[in-house]
């Protein structure tokens, strides 16, 4: 691992599960595996997670993606990042729904760039509120199967 970025860019091979908890620290692997399970349980046989590695800028990502991107886990120094795009009709569901968000989370929605492709949330899972928000808002995304509510 590089120690002069934030992120894992070790380009041969995908992280483990073991340098993922390391790099990212005890409670930040905390939430990336109460993540991966909450995707799992929600969205049985929906995703085929995809390591994705982007240079030695911006590292290695697990990517959560069916027909469109439903998120991408980001494993950061002593952080675990979650990145979310929400399209003009996924805005529209957020916009109804940003006064139930912690108001971290609304705020980091409300400055975060929007491109071509939609509004690009990058949230740090550093907390039960920050998780809480983040599976709010990958609801809107995907809606979880009924039988797993």
């Amino acid at each position: 691992m590089d120690g002069y970025s934030s992120r894992m860019t070790a380009p041969n091979n995908p992280p483990s599960d073991s340098e993922i908890a390391v790099w990212i620290g005890k409670e930040a692997y905390r939430y990336w595996k109460r993540t991966v399970e909450w995707i799992e349980q929600l969205y049985p046989n929906v995703f085929c997670p995809e390591w994705l590695f982007g240079g030695k800028k911006h590292g290695w990502s697990l990517r959560y993606k069916k027909s469109k991107s439903f998120c991408t886990l980001i494993p950061e120094k002593n952080r675990f990042a979650l990145l979310i795009v929400f399209g003009a009709e996924e805005r529209t569901k957020v916009e109804g729904m940003r006064d139930r968000l912690t108001p971290c989370t609304r705020k980091e929605y409300d400055t975060a760039t929007t491109y071509h492709d939609g509004k690009w949330l990058l949230l740090a899972i550093d907390s039960e509120n920050a998780l809480k928000d983040a599976f709010s808002l990958l609801a809107i995304k995907r809606k979880p199967k009924a039988s797993s509510i």
